[in-house]
Parts: structure tokens; C-alpha cells; sequence
């Protein structure tokens, strides 16, 4: 999907622009009461609620996985505290990625458990000082963009893989006993787990799962206000009370003094054996860092709850956070500090929007530490362990593995999905990325070329990447077409390099001057030189590109550039032909797997039935990724019997109760042939079929009257005139409309939907995505699209 079709929140509705940035200053906006003399802004601190639940989430994620990491690897248990404070106080701060929550992670133990026991534990912190103040030179050397390169797949992996050892390891405690060291031990020791139930530990793990799956299903405005305490919070507590008023007996959260607390001391023994170790500890953590940061952004553009009001990660900046977040822990006694992919999972997917939630979870552990010991003592260690075990489950995406198998990419996402749970996350990075390297290396000398003859025709046909590699077989291919006869090549294949390029241009050249006749098809749009392609018609000029999906060609299928088309069924022929010939060959296999699977879109468009709107290119999108419905004014009618349209109606229902859309998009443009009726005539007395229709848009229309001049802006401008301001009210009128469907209204109570606007300049050729401006002009804002001005709030 392309930027106009980036989802907002739910209830936020405005206009943004889509690309070009604009500064927004105080002329823009239009209080009511204006100042008497402008004032510098005085910035107030607030946190928002998404950014509080999350860190509680995540800190009571963090406490019991502190302490475990540093039971693992022979550390003081404090040391577990200080990494995790640090790295949320420290690395939250001043990293690059906001969202990602560092502290001890999983992947540093087997390297710090071996310093402590080469070292001792002092030196252990002084060696963790030096790594940070490594980290911080390659954060300036700015290397860390490198970490772009990761395969998707292997990030995935990376997750999932760490998501199953949590998962494995929470699950023995979940039944009442203590996990192993290892999943294959985890795994090794469920049977005889299982025949040893603790009956009080399942219990308060299976209420604790219960109120955590439950409680965001509340239904209702009930629902609604309970939504706003978080989850993990809820399920905890209430596990904790139970256990507490009924007696049970069950091992509990068991903070340790912070008398015997040790700090950093410098570190002796072998210069080399120092240097090498003080290495290994900045590169797992940078890499595991880095890493994780790629797949928080993953994670942020994934989501379909509110978007974070940050952009992407900044990646030598989070080198250089870590580097200071290191530099800090290792001096006051605390572990190593790493990006921890089960934290920053749980921070995004607990709906975080800014760098707070990551601070928050820092000062919760601080807190706690000091302040809360009586109370956190009460909290049964099964409940929390049936909460990581659900975080961990959760980070085992199914979505991630359906789009890794439509990619061809399930081998690497496997290896490092096993690599990880099996051997170590920077073991199984590496072996990921090896098994990813060897699969491209595969995939681009894998080219078929194969030859045959029908009914005097040569046929050449192309499969996989043409590159230099391939140009010897295609060259003896393509010697095998005789002289002077009839050839077509068809390229089945994304990527095309110089060589081949000049290879296939030589033969064609040499083939035509010796009477034959050759043809290139199949190529993908980029592809294709324009002597490939067919000559222009005689007295029509050659066009430039004007499809928008693969395979479209210049000059051909039924649009035109200039004039208009002939509408004849010559002409549909030969839009037809263009696309069996280029199109097709590619789309096959998507098309092929979305009528064996069935369709699957996220979203519902609804838009307008104006030719000039065309959905696929304005939103970047493919077969099955969007439900489209278009209408005269994309209007969405009321449910009723006098009002309603079973058609929209029905629709709408299929695709929610059905097809199960996370969002629904109304989008408008500009020029709306029905908006200038309604301004004109208003139904026409309802006379005709189009004036029976039109009634559905009096609304939008009696909102624009009601406004008055306080209309909508786009992207700092005033609308343009009186029929665009009717075009913008109209959408925000049908996202009211879209409220009152009984479907939509189910599915919003249960968070399951998300409804937004849009806008497109047809002119312009740009899109404009709604949302509505708080009295900060914070509310629902994207940001990254500055400039935005606001629209006014639905009634």
C-alpha cells in the first residue's frame, strides 16, 4: 500500500498530505479567541495512555525475564534490575529506535556467563564499559545502516525463534515446576512435567490467560471504559488476588537485597584475551541491537492498532543509545544491555506511540526495585509466566510465515527460526543470513531457456533472472532460431542486467537485418527497452508508460494520453490482448494461489465510480488486497428500510462479518461529478434513478451548510472552492453513515475495525488522508506529514 492508504486512528479524522512536507505555523490555524500577542509555545510533558498501558505491560514483562538473565549467567540477580532500568532510561532515550526496549537480553547470556567465569563478575562490568564505548565509535563510524540488508525473512525468524524458547521455557513454570537450560531440555522434560502437575500454578496461569484474552473482548460502552486499563495489568492483578484471599500456596516474586550490590572494577588478565572479549560483547550486542530495530519497524508498519508518531529508526543513533546504555550499566554493576525482541514485541503490540513507553517501563523497574518489594512479592511467578508465555506465543506470526511461503523464502525463515530456539539468536542471525545469501545466489543462476516450434513460430521463453551468467545459454538458445524466421522471446522474470540487455539487443538487430522478425514479451515494466517493444501505430506517436501494474505497456490497452478512446470493441480487444500477452504470464501464480486460497483483503475501499479514480494505482496494491465497492459520490447510505440500499448494505456486511477487513476507507476526489448535482439541483425531486441516489449525500450536504466558511484545508490550503469543501464534508459525512451499520458498529466496539478518510486531487494526482486535529493538533496526526491542517470533528 502506498502512504495514501496508511491507516489512522480509528476515531481520528483531518486531512493530511500524503507526501510533500510543509511546516505548519501559527497562521495556519484559526483559534477562536486569538491571542493578543504571539507567545513562544510553553511544552507541557504528558504521557499518552497508549504509551502507559505499554510500559506496564512491558515492565511486568521485563521484571521476572531481568532476573532470570541474571540468574542464568551467575550474575548478582540485582545486576538484572540495573541493565533493565538503564537500558529503558538510557537507551530509551537517546537510542534511534523509540519503540525498541533494551536491557539483558536472552542472546547475551552464554557470552557474559563465560566472562563471569574467566573474569569475575567486576571485571565482567568494566569489559561491558569498554564494549559501550566500542559501540559508540561505530555509531559515529556510522555503519550500523548496514543492518538494512537483513532479509525480512530472517528478522522474522528471529522473533519467532526467540518467541518459542520463551514460550518453551515460561510453560514449565505455567505447570508448576522450573525450566531448563535449554528448549531441547524444555522439550526433553515436558513429559514427565505434564504427569506432575502443581494444580495451583495451572490454575492461576489458566485466570491469568483468561483475563488477558478476555478483557480486551469486553463488549459495550462497559467495554469501552475497561479497555483503557491495559490487559497484562488486569490479568496479573487479578491472579495475584485470588492467590492472596484464597491461600494458595505457590512460589512468588522474590526481590533481592541491594546491601551486597557490586560496581564495576577494571578488568585483568590477558591483553589479547581482554581485546577479544570486549569485542565478542559489541558485536552481540550491536548485531542484536540493530536487528531488533529493523524488526520493531517491521512490527510499527504492520500493526493495525494507532500508528507511532515517529518515523523509521534512526540506526546509528540506536548504536550510539546502546553505547551509552552499556557504558552506564557496566559502572553501576548491571549486564550487558541489548535491543530484547520479547520487550519491544510486547511494546508495540501493547499499542506504544512513542519513546515514554520505553522510559516509563525503565522508571516502573526503578520503583520496583526500591520501593514496591511487599507488593511485588505477592504476585505469583506462574502468572507472570503465563503472560511471557503468551508474548512469546504471539511473536510466532502466522502472517509472517504466509508472506515468507508466498515469497519463497520458508527455508530461510525455518533455518533461522530453528537456529535461534536451537542454538543462539546471533548463531541462528548468522546461519539465517547465510542459508538467505546462498538462496539469492541460487535463485539468480537458476535460469531456464528453453526452445520450441509451433505452427512455424520459434518460440523462446526465458524463465528466472537474466544476468550474465545466463547469456552463454542464451546465446546457443537463441542461434537455434533459423534465419529469416519468426521469433518471439518471452522473458518471464523480474531482472534483466547489462549484459544480457545487450546481448538480446545484438541478436534481435542481427535477426531483423537478415529478414526474420522477433518479438520480446513477458517482461516486467522497467524491463524492457523501447526497440522490444511493438512500433507504433503509423500516424500515432509513441506514449510513455501509463499502466500501473505489471507488464503495462506504452501505447497499448484503451488508455490513451491524448484524445479519447473509441470505445469500441476494437478497442477492448485490444486492451484484452495487451494484458494475456504482458500482464498475464506474470500475475498467474498470484492469481492461481488466491483462487485456490480465496480472497483475503485487509480493507474495504469505497470510493467514488469517476473513471478518472483509479483504485489499484493510488494505492500501490494487487489482486486481493483490496474489497473495492464504487458508487456514484462514494456514497454509503443509512441502514433502514426507507433509507438503506441493500447493495453498499450488503457489501459492507460481507466484508466485515465475512471477509473480517480490519479497515474500511471512504475515499472522495475532486470534481465529484455528484457533489456539483447536489450543489446544483440538490435530487432533482428525486424524479430520476441518479436524483433517488443523490438523496443519500443531503447530509453531506446540510453539514457544509452548517459549517459555514469554516471548511476543511488541504495540506495548509483552503479548499479550492465551494464544490471541494462539499467533496470533503461528503466523506467525513459517510464515515458517520458507515457508523450506523450495525456490522461496523459490532465490529468498533470489539476493536476489530479501524474507519478512515481520504481524499484525492485528481489534478494533483494526490492523495490526502483524513484525520481530526485535537485542540494541540496532536490528535490522530501522522507523523512525517507535516503541514496538516485540521478538519472539523463528526457531530
Amino acid at each position: 500500500m502506498s502512504s495514501a492508504c496508511v491507516p489512522t486512528h480509528p476515531e481520528g479524522l483531518g486531512l493530511a498530505r500524503a507526501t510533500t512536507p510543509k511546516a505548519v505555523t501559527g497562521a495556519d490555524r484559526q483559534p477562536q479567541h486569538p491571542p493578543p500577542a504571539p507567545t513562544p509555545p510553553r511544552r507541557r510533558f504528558s504521557v499518552a495512555g497508549a504509551d502507559l498501558s505499554a510500559a506496564v505491560a512491558v515492565f511486568l514483562i521485563a521484571l521476572p525475564l531481568s532476573l532470570g538473565i541474571a540468574l542464568a549467567t551467575g550474575a548478582p540477580l540485582q545486576a538484572g534490575l540495573v541493565a533493565a532500568a538503564v537500558g529503558g532510561l538510557v537507551a530509551g532515550r537517546l537510542g534511534g529506535c523509540p519503540l525498541q526496549v533494551s536491557g539483558p537480553a536472552a542472546g547475551l547470556t552464554v557470552v557474559t556467563a563465560d566472562l563471569i567465569h574467566r573474569y569475575g563478575w567486576r571485571a565482567t562490568c568494566g569489559i561491558t564499559v569498554l564494549a559501550g564505548l566500542a559501540q559508540l565509535g561505530l555509531g559515529c563510524l556510522r555503519v550500523a545502516r548496514t543492518a538494512l540488508a537483513v532479509s525480512p525473512a530472517v528478522v522474522h525468524g528471529m522473533l519467532a525463534g526467540i518467541g518459542v524458547t520463551i514460550a518453551v521455557a515460561q510453560l514449565h513454570i505455567v505447570l508448576g515446576g522450573t525450566p531448563q537450560s535449554s528448549v531441547l531440555a524444555n522439550v526433553r522434560a515436558l513429559p514427565a512435567q505434564l504427569a506432575n502437575l502443581h494444580p495451583a500454578a495451572v490454575a492461576m496461569s489458566a485466570l491469568t490467560l483468561a483475563l488477558l484474552l478476555g478483557w480486551p473482548r469486553i463488549p459495550g460502552r462497559a467495554g469501552r471504559l475497561l479497555h483503557t486499563i491495559p490487559a497484562a495489568l488486569v490479568a496479573v492483578a487479578g491472579a495475584t488476588a485470588t492467590a492472596a484471599l484464597t491461600g494458595l500456596s505457590l512460589p512468588r516474586v522474590d526481590l533481592p537485597s541491594w546491601s551486597s550490590h557490586a560496581l564495576a572494577g577494571l578488568p585483568e588478565g590477558p591483553a589479547l584475551g581482554l581485546v577479544a572479549a570486549v569485542l565478542t560483547t559489541t558485536l552481540v550486542c550491536s548485531v542484536q541491537s540493530l536487528l531488533g530495530a529493523v524488526a520493531v519497524d517491521k512490527l510499527v508498519a504492520g500493526r493495525t492498532g494507532p500508528q507511532s508518531r515517529l518515523g523509521r529508526s534512526d540506526l546509528d543513533r540506536e548504536l550510539l543509545g546502546q553505547g551509552a546504555a552499556n557504558i552506564v550499566s557496566g559502572a553501576l554493576g548491571g549486564l550487558p544491555v541489548a535491543g530484547v525482541a520479547v520487550r519491544s514485541s510486547a511494546n508495540v503490540q501493547s499499542g506504544a506511540v512513542s519513546r515514554n513507553s520505553t522510559m516509563l517501563h525503565g522508571v516502573f523497574v526503578v520503583v520496583a526495585a526500591l520501593l514496591m518489594v511487599p507488593v511485588l512479592d505477592l504476585i505469583p511467578l506462574a502468572s507472570l509466566a503465563a503472560l511471557v508465555m503468551a508474548v512469546g506465543i504471539q511473536m510466532v506470526s502466522l502472517h509472517h510465515i504466509r508472506t515468507v511461503t508466498r515469497h519463497r523464502e520458508v527455508l530461510v525463515y525455518a533455518v533461522t527460526t530453528l537456529g535461534v530456539a536451537l542454538i543462539g539468536v546471533l548463531e541462528g542471525v548468522v546461519l539465517g543470513v547465510s542459508v538467505a545469501v546462498a538462496v539469492a545466489l541460487h535463485r539468480l543462476t537458476r535460469t531456464r531457456i528453453t526452445h520450441e516450434e509451433k505452427e512455424g513460430v520459434h518460440h523462446v521463453h526465458v524463465r528466472g533472472q537474466l544476468t550474465f551468467l545466463a547469456v552463454p545459454r542464451l546465446s546457443r538458445v537463441l542461434h537455434l532460431v533459423p534465419q529469416g524466421a519468426r521469433a518471439v522471446v518471452e522473458l518471464d522474470g523480474s531482472f534483466m542486467d547489462h549484459a544480457a540487455y545487450e546481448s538480446l539487443r545484438d541478436w534481435r538487430r542481427a535477426h531483423t537485418a537478415q529478414g526474420g522478425s522477433a518479438e520480446l514479451t513477458g517482461c516486467r515494466a522497467g524491463v524492457r527497452a523501447p526497440e522490444y517493444g511493438h512500433r507504433p501505430e503509423p500516424g500515432r506517436r509513441a506514449e510513455p508508460h501509463t499502466g500501473h501494474g505489471p507488464g503495462a505497456r506504452a501505447g497499448h490497452g484503451p488508455w490513451r494520453r491524448h484524445g479519447r478512446s473509441a470505445g469500441t470493441g476494437h478497442e477492448l480487444a485490444r486492451g484484452i490482448s495487451a494484458f494475456q500477452r504482458d500482464t498475464a504470464p506474470l500475475v498467474r501464480a498470484e492469481l492461481a494461489r488466491l483462487a485456490r486460497e480465496g480472497q483475503r483483503p485487509s480493507q474495504l475501499f469505497l470510493t467514488c465510480a469517476d473513471s478518472r479514480l483509479v483504485t489499484s494505482m493510488i494505492t500501490s496494491s494487487g489482486p486481493g488486497d483490496l474489497f473495492v465497492v464504487r458508487n456514484v459520490g462514494n456514497l454509503v447510505p443509512l441502514p433502514g428500510e426507507e433509507n438503506g440500499d441493500d447493495s453498499v448494505a450488503a457489501a459492507i456486511e460481507y466484508a466485515v462479518d465475512v471477509l473480517k477487513v480490519r479497515s474500511i476507507t471512504v475515499c472522495g476526489h475532486s470534481g465529484c461529478g455528484a457533489m456539483q448535482a447536489l450543489l446544483g439541483s440538490g435530487t432533482g425531486g428525486a424524479a430520476t434513478p441518479l436524483g433517488r441516489w443523490l438523496r443519500h449525500g443531503l447530509p453531506s450536504l446540510a453539514r457544509l451548510a452548517d459549517e459555514g466558511g469554516a471548511g476543511a484545508r488541504l495540506a495548509g490550503r483552503a479548499a479550492a472552492d465551494t464544490v471541494e469543501r462539499l467533496c470533503l464534508t461528503n466523506v467525513v459525512q459517510q464515515l458517520e453513515h458507515l457508523r450506523a451499520h450495525d456490522s461496523v458498529t459490532r465490529a468498533l466496539a470489539a476493536g476489530a475495525l479501524e474507519l478512515h478518510g481520504m481524499y484525492f486531487d485528481v489534478g494533483e494526482a494526490q492523495a490526502y488522508l483524513l484525520r481530526r486535529g485535537g485542540a494541540d493538533g496532536e490528535g490522530g496526526v501522522f507523523e512525517g506529514v507535516p503541514g496538516t491542517e485540521e478538519l472539523p470533528s463528526p457531530a
